[in-house]
This record gives C-alpha cells, sequence and structure tokens, in this order.
C-alpha cells in the first residue's frame, strides 16, 4: 500500500478501468488524479493485482510525458521551448531559473515541492519569447536576470499571503 493512496483505491481504479494490458493508461490517469504522481508502490500493487506486467506498466509511465514517478511542486513553472523561444534565449532561461531555485541535476521539483520546473513545447505567445508561465501567469520577453527577479517577487507574494 502507498501512503497516498490505499489499496482498496486502486482496487477502486482497477475495476473501473479492468485489468488487462489495455487498461495500462486508464489506470495510471486514475492513480495520478488521486496522488499527483504514480507512486513505485502504487504500481507494484497494479502489477501484483492485474494482468499488466512490469515492464509494461513502467514502460508506459516512463513513455507518456503526462506522468510523473515524483511529486510535483505547488508552483508549476512552465518555461516555453518552442522554436521562438528556443532562439530567442529559452536555455538561458531554464538555467537561471533550475540555478534560483536550486535544482541540480535531473531534479525538476525543489525539496520543498514548492516548485517544479518544466519544459513545454510551447506556450502560444511567440510574440513575447522567451516566455515562461506560473500558474496562470505569463511571463513574457525574459532574460535570466528578470526572470529570477520574478521567482523571487513570486516567493515574496506567497509568503506574504501565508
Amino acid at each position: 500500500m502507498s501512503n497516498l493512496i490505499s489499496d482498496e483505491k486502486i482496487t477502486e481504479i482497477l475495476e473501473r478501468c479492468g485489468k488487462g494490458k489495455e487498461a495500462a493508461i486508464p489506470i495510471l490517469q486514475g492513480i495520478q488524479d488521486v496522488v499527483g504522481y504514480v507512486p513505485r508502490d502504487a504500481m507494484n500493487y497494479v502489477v501484483a493485482n492485474s494482468n499488466i506486467d512490469a515492464v509494461q506498466l513502467y514502460g508506459v509511465v516512463t513513455f507518456y510525458t503526462q506522468f510523473r514517478l515524483k511529486p510535483i511542486g505547488k508552483n508549476v513553472i512552465k518555461v516555453c521551448h518552442g522554436t521562438a523561444c528556443h532562439v530567442a534565449g529559452a536555455v538561458e532561461i531554464t538555467n537561471a531559473l533550475r540555478d534560483e531555485l536550486g535544482l541540480k541535476g535531473e531534479d525538476d521539483t525543489t525539496e520543498d515541492n514548492m516548485f517544479t520546473v518544466e519544459d513545454v513545447a510551447c506556450l502560444g505567445c511567440c510574440s513575447l519569447a522567451p516566455v515562461i508561465m506560473i500558474g496562470s501567469d505569463t511571463h513574457g520577453k525574459l532574460t535570466p536576470k528578470s526572470v529570477r527577479k520574478i521567482v523571487k517577487d513570486f516567493k515574496k507574494k506567497e509568503a506574504e499571503e501565508k
């Protein structure tokens, strides 16, 4: 049993979605809808209680970018890496964000689970390139310096609202 989702809840998802290999995606979606990501122990429970083997389930959860194996932060910062943003400096923006948030290596979520940095294909704001989105707020024409300020201001605003 997962600390975040009960065996009973997973069983309910299996009963609703089915236990065959074709149900892998709906099962994973059901788990992620409850927990926000797909915990390994939840996957182990699915493997033990369905006709889906571990290799298939892990293959599905790692192939589709909609699934997460780790918790997602309270605030998701989407960084556009579409052509216009890429040419305008999206990589530098991502690096500045990661640096400002203290993200190391492959980490995409801060240790306190406050922020997740996510690269996206397009935010539909090419004329504002490079662009990020925090929640529903879009920020464009960014530089590494301005994106650091946006994060600092966001953190300050969050602290004031507490």
